[in-house]
């Protein structure tokens, strides 16, 4: 059955980037647009504070005839202050920064206000994507965050085949993997922690990654029964989409089912609406918060909607 008809509004990056075809913040308004709810966009740079918590946004209606370039169509703008939406779904994507963080704020306070955000805030802000698995040791590989080139010279000497990243990327960026012979392990560390000033991450490399980095979709404490997996292609080492790996959706192996099971009950009591477990082999090695994708992909190949489980699911805990 469906629910009453709300107004949803999406913070996400600009619509004219969207590439429909792939996009899960698209995903998520057609199956919002689909239950009846009304959808409304805006930037994080049209949230503002000025005696409330309001942000410059547009009604938007998904058309049935969509191409890349004529997607939507705006039916008006307007100033509305975020308590007065039913439900706000926060989508922006990293870099995780200064400003980004500005943005939880003024979530934060809408919030306070009456607002009703996914993820929560809060919860975006505490869980660094890359830093939160260290809650969890046994669901993870070895792992050091430093800034120190002793350090993270030591552990590569420990584990031989080591994968370095820094801690506010995505899509794969700035990943490096340095081998045995330890060729370019000076140059790779300066290089990601800028001589020293900024800690990054190291983890013992996971052969595993040739069968793919699974993505494993938590919502509202639900577990996504396919994974995505992102298989690297071409002597790439990193399986990401957004550098050219293979996308396969894959039922959930019994150490998946294990992992996710454990871990969806407490992301969704800190208000994560939404997850993406990142995994290889049986280790997690992230765990995203602020824009997981992969919905698209897993409809297209397996007919499971994503998108509809997450508006369902969005729509009895706005209520």
């Amino acid at each position: 059955m469906k629910a009453a008809p709300m107004h949803i509004l999406f913070i996400a990056d600009p619509l004219s980037g969207f590439k429909i075809h792939k996009e899960t913040t698209y995903a998520m308004m057609r199956a919002a647009q689909a239950r009846g709810h009304t959808v409304w966009s805006c930037t994080s740079r049209d949230v503002f504070s000025k005696a409330g918590i309001f942000a410059n946004a547009q009604q938007i209606t998904l058309r049935d005839d969509a191409t890349q370039a004529h997607w939507f169509d705006t039916i008006e703008h307007n100033t509305k202050q975020l308590n007065t939406f039913d439900a706000i779904v926060m989508r922006r994507d990293p870099p995780f920064d200064v400003n980004y963080v500005t943005d939880t704020w003024l979530l934060d306070a809408a919030v306070r206000e009456g607002a009703v955000v996914f993820n929560a805030p809060s919860a975006i802000r505490n869980h660094s994507e890359k830093v939160s698995i260290l809650e969890f040791p046994e669901l993870t590989a070895p792992t050091l965050i430093a800034s120190d080139k002793a350090l993270l010279t030591a552990f590569h000497t420990e584990h031989g085949d080591v994968i370095f990243k820094p801690l506010d990327g995505m899509g794969g960026s700035g990943i490096f993997r340095i081998g045995a012979d330890g060729m370019n392990l000076g140059s790779v560390i300066e290089v990601l922690t800028e001589n020293g000033a900024r800690p990054i991450m190291a983890q013992k490399f996971l052969p595993e990654i040739s069968a793919g980095d699974k993505r494993i979709l938590l919502i509202g404490g639900h577990v996504v029964p396919y994974a995505l997996a992102r298989i690297p292609q071409n002597g790439e080492v990193r399986g990401n989409m957004a550098v050219g790996g293979k996308a396969v959706a894959q039922e959930l192996s019994e150490s998946d089912w294990q992992i996710a099971n454990t871990l969806a009950p407490l992301l969704w009591s800190r208000g994560i609406l939404l997850t993406g477990l990142d995994v290889i082999g049986a280790c997690v090695t992230e765990i995203n918060v602020t824009s997981p994708t992969g919905f698209q992909e897993i409809f297209d190949q397996t007919g499971f909607d994503v998108a509809g489980l997450f508006i369902e699911t969005l729509e009895h805990a706005a209520r």
